[in-house]
């Protein structure tokens, strides 16, 4: 597979204007820096605080926003001249996925500062989350290729939202609805357990598993990712 840096930086500034023009979309960074906002207003210092805006960040920012850049390319039949353009399916994912990348990076470090947490391990820290935003991404390019507009690329993405900003909650009541225990196995509940795990005595087992279960749901969606979109080039 061919990378041609150009193409992907071309795409990069592309996707720049189209998010600086739209305001239903860049607006959608200000809520988790709200939510931050307010939790540290209120003196709020649980783990599940801290995390909270972090995992609204990778649902309504990374994913929404991603979702919406190319159900944008699709509602303005975009998105196939550039499918069929020499761009190769790396320049378009990479090219596609870099500007997202970076918003989501500002955000979190934002929120983070905000809420007032200081992680023991900001290394450790900064890679997961770095994980993170690669999974969520490949979850706004999935929804972004089944939406046909913005609006209905809206809709599409906010089970993702629920799901993924509410795990860790759904699981603290695994005891009392066994079901929910699946929760824990969710990117943003793994998130939140290794936090947890690097406050304390950690073992290398206790930051393994999380970043492994990260990886895992990464590759997938990505996998499906480029399975749906070298579907829509033929469709």
């Amino acid at each position: 597979m061919n990378i041609s840096m150009t193409r992907i930086q071309a795409i990069l500034m592309k996707d720049y204007k189209e998010f600086s023009r739209n305001y239903a979309v860049s607006t959608m960074v200000l809520f988790p820096l709200i939510f931050a906002f307010l939790y540290n207003q209120s003196g709020a210092s649980s783990m599940n605080a801290y995390f909270l805006p972090i995992n609204i960040t990778f649902s309504m920012v990374t994913t929404y926003i991603q979702c919406c850049l190319i159900a944008e390319e699709k509602e303005k039949n975009t998105l196939r001249s550039l499918m069929l353009s020499p761009a190769s399916l790396g320049d378009i994912l990479i090219g596609k996925s870099l500007f997202v990348l970076i918003v989501t990076i500002i955000v979190v470090a934002m929120s983070i500062f905000l809420v007032g947490y200081n992680p023991s391990n900001v290394l450790i820290l900064a890679i997961v989350l770095i994980l993170s935003a690669v999974f969520y991404i490949a979850l706004g390019t999935i929804c972004g290729l089944f939406a046909k507009s913005i609006m209905e690329g809206s809709i599409i993405v906010l089970p993702v939202i629920i799901i993924f900003s509410l795990g860790p909650l759904a699981a603290t009541l695994a005891s009392t609805y066994p079901i929910l225990k699946i929760a824990e196995w969710l990117p943003s509940s793994q998130l939140l357990l290794l936090a947890e795990a690097l406050e304390g005595k950690y073992s290398i087992t206790d930051v393994i598993i999380p970043v492994i279960t990260i990886i895992v749901w990464s590759l997938l969606s990505w996998f499906f990712a480029a399975i749906i979109y070298k579907k829509r080039m033929v469709d």
